[in-house]
């Protein structure tokens, strides 16, 4: 008759107790939790935040669903004591207002791995970036050509309901509607239009800037106004139309950096609205924090490579960059299996290129090379199969690298529970030293 202890219906070994343990043992302080002042129940953090990371690695990233399995999951329930079961407005508030003990909690668990010899405080790391659905639909956009004739022709409307209004015998309008109604109506729908002009040309001129940065040689013309078919979404602004398997699609670019020393940890983790990786391989080797990982080496494919990023990341010291300068195969040819012979080292006053072409050639250099298909890609893998995380369920920028956030602490705490998984390493008070 007494009530079921859920642990009995766990196993020992079940992720759930090391993600709640970890959880504890890294001594997390700061977090904002709800105050409503209107008597309900509050639910403290030591739960919210197991509760949002055992979903997340399991494939549950709605609030709803969430909620949903705080009464139908084991593991939930055990995470929420038995019977608590906060509700989707509690979860959702919880995860907006948190994003820096979220990050917090990134560092620290990757500082874990250190201290447990999972993760090489001194290394390498492999950097790609993967397009993931935005929550807005590409119908919701307006392109830059279509937004000019839409503005004209909304002027033209309203100086002929403006015209009408002014008539002492004008024809009635149909029941209900009335002219300055109208005329505001399209008012309120050209400032909009006007709004989405005004940021296209702003990007467009951002990304002119970047293009004569990047290859100023080759920018003979300058062009005035943005490409016709450049767009703007009225539902997230921020994100951007982007080609992906599916074809074009409203998306978000998510960048990662992962461990290539054996661990497959993200060690590094961002969120950029360009479509393509050309401008991101500083920041995104920049997102490793120094206490996580010192790096010796970068590896990226074909879109990260343009000589002004790799001086930039090389410079005072910095890792040396191992990026394709073209496409590669997957499938290797029978040349690609001979045995080759050391090139010849460029002279000093060597171009970027040429001296990045000499790296891959090398013996060294194409086995360094080659972890980046072992390492990063797998990874994307998991998050978007094992995990099932293909699309935003925030916008904008800020609120989507929250998002990014959980999903790769999500993954980490996947990974490093696996990495440890049988063997006698989880020493909690080894987490609770480098939490203090």
């Amino acid at each position: 008759m007494l009530p079921v202890d859920l642990r009995e219906w766990l196993s020992a070994d079940h992720i759930v107790h090391f993600i709640l343990d970890a959880v504890d043992a890294l001594g997390l302080q700061g977090f904002q939790v709800n105050v409503r002042g209107t008597g309900s129940e509050q639910y403290p953090p030591a739960m919210m935040l197991p509760l949002l990371i055992y979903c997340y690695a399991t494939g549950r990233f709605s609030s709803r669903e969430i909620e949903s399995a705080t009464h139908s999951d084991v593991a939930v329930r055990y995470i929420c004591g038995g019977d608590k079961h906060p509700d989707h407005d509690t979860i959702c508030t919880f995860r907006r207002e948190n994003r820096v003990v979220f990050e917090e909690c990134f560092v620290k668990v990757l500082a874990y791995a250190g201290q447990m010899k999972v993760l090489k405080k001194v290394g390498g790391i492999s950097v790609d970036g993967s397009k993931f659905g935005a929550n807005a639909s590409k119908h919701a956009a307006v392109s830059y050509d279509h937004a000019t004739r839409m503005i004209a022709e909304l002027e033209k409307e309203v100086r002929a309901l403006t015209a009408k209004a002014e008539e002492a015998d004008n024809t009635p309008l149909e029941d209900g509607l009335s002219v300055p109604a109208e005329i505001a109506r399209r008012q309120e729908r050209k400032a909009k239009l006007e709004e989405a002009k005004r940021v296209i040309e702003a990007r467009f001129a951002e990304k002119q800037q970047a293009a004569e940065v990047e290859k100023p040689a080759r920018r003979t013309r300058k062009e005035k106004t943005p490409p016709g078919k450049d767009q703007f979404n009225f539902t997230d602004p921020e994100s951007r139309i982007m080609k992906t398997a599916d074809g074009f699609q409203q998306s978000w670019n998510a960048q990662a950096a992962v461990d290539t020393e054996g661990s497959m940890l993200i060690v590094g983790k961002r969120i950029t609205e360009h479509g393509n990786d050309k401008q991101e391989l500083v920041p995104t080797v920049h997102a490793v924090a120094l206490e996580v990982r010192k790096v010796k080496h970068v590896l990226a494919d074909s879109g990260f490579y343009s000589e002004q990023a790799v001086t930039d990341v090389e410079t005072n010291g910095g890792p040396t960059v191992y990026a394709a300068l073209d496409r590669q195969e997957h499938h290797r040819s029978v040349q690609d299996l001979e045995k080759k012979p050391e090139p010849k080292a460029p002279r000093m006053s060597a171009s970027v290129e040429e001296r990045m072409r000499y790296r891959l050639r090398t013996k060294a250099g194409r086995a360094l090379y080659a972890l980046r298909k072992q390492t990063v890609e797998p990874v994307f893998g998991i998050i978007k199969q094992a995990m099932g995380f293909r699309r935003f369920l925030l916008r904008g920028k800020a609120k989507v690298s929250l998002e990014w956030t959980l999903v790769t602490l999500a993954y980490n705490f996947r990974r490093l529970y696996r990495l440890i998984k049988g063997e006698d390493c989880l020493d909690l008070n080894i987490m609770r030293a480098q939490a203090t």
